[in-house]
């Protein structure tokens, strides 16, 4: 079961276990294979100690299913999950270090491909008309944004989705840390998604993220008579070798672009959204007003 989102184990003898793990996309060909090693390993070792399938499950606290799911590549773990295994099986940490392993492979494969260019970029530049960007939400604020979507997301995936945003945060710790530009607009910054205390400590988050001296963040007022962001998001991501990535509804349905006549239609956009709205010194202030009604 579930508290909040969060994994719960539930021990032996109550007849229920919470599944601490994620499921497998099954088109998602580099994680199927990295969980079927991990899985078989797990068979392995758990065999070579002589432990049945129950007595196992009873040990290491979880339910029978589970174990048969993730020893036949069909659930990948939680990182708890192998460490109680590695205590249990008496591995040596050799199975808690398939942690690593498994953490590249528990976010959807579109997140990680998205994350990859993000860790190789030296300048982003970010536009998102209806949310704060996932850069730079809280993780309260991203699994109540996430909790809004309907048809409705379960507790496991509203936490997964959430801990693929948070991991997708490192860009920001990268030495030397590339520019990144973020537009916002004003009505996603005065929404309460989660509530009051969560949208303070998201606007409090961003006033942080704000003076970072390779961020520069600007609201676009909702009171503008001139938009021209009205055909959609902006994603702009360039790298030290001179090529870039492009991403918008407006261009190419939405796919990822290289071609340099589109990127210059994507770069055009944006310098005139970016010229319409506060700049960063009165973007700052107008964050402070708002966390001030807030």
């Amino acid at each position: 079961m579930s508290v909040n989102g969060e994994a719960v184990r539930v021990g032996p003898g109550t007849g229920r276990a919470d599944e601490p793990g994620w499921e497998v996309d099954p088109d998602d060909d580099w994680a199927l294979a990295v969980v079927a090693t991990v899985g078989r390993q797990l068979k392995l070792r758990r065999e070579a100690v002589g432990m049945r399938v129950p007595e196992f499950a009873v040990a290491v606290g979880y339910g029978e299913d589970l174990v048969y799911k993730i020893e036949s590549g069909r659930r990948i773990p939680r990182p708890e999950y192998l460490d109680t295994a590695d205590e249990i099986l008496r591995a040596g940490g050799l199975v808690a270090a398939m942690k690593e392993d498994v953490r590249k492979v528990r976010y959807p494969k579109k997140v990680r491909d998205l994350a990859q260019m993000e860790a190789r970029a030296v300048e982003l530049q970010l536009y998102d008309p209806l949310h704060i960007h996932g850069l730079l939400q809280t993780p309260e604020y991203a699994r109540a944004l996430l909790s809004m979507r309907r048809p409705a997301y379960s507790a496991e995936e509203v936490e997964r989705f959430a801990s693929a945003r948070a991991a997708r945060r490192a860009v920001f710790d990268r030495d030397p840390a590339p520019e990144l530009g973020f537009i916002l607009e004003e009505w996603t910054l005065r929404r309460p998604l989660g509530g009051r205390e969560v949208l303070r400590a998201q606007l409090e988050h961003l006033l942080t993220v704000a003076v970072l001296p390779t961020v520069e963040l600007q609201v676009m007022p909702t009171d503008r008579q001139e938009h021209a962001g009205v055909d959609g998001g902006i994603e702009m991501l360039k790298f030290a070798d001179g090529t870039a990535v492009g991403r918008s509804p407006a261009v190419a349905g939405g796919r990822a672009v290289s071609d340099l006549r589109q990127l210059r239609i994507l770069e055009l956009r944006y310098g005139i959204i970016r010229a319409q709205a506060l700049t960063p010194r009165e973007s700052i202030a107008f964050v402070e007003d708002l966390l001030g009604e807030t």
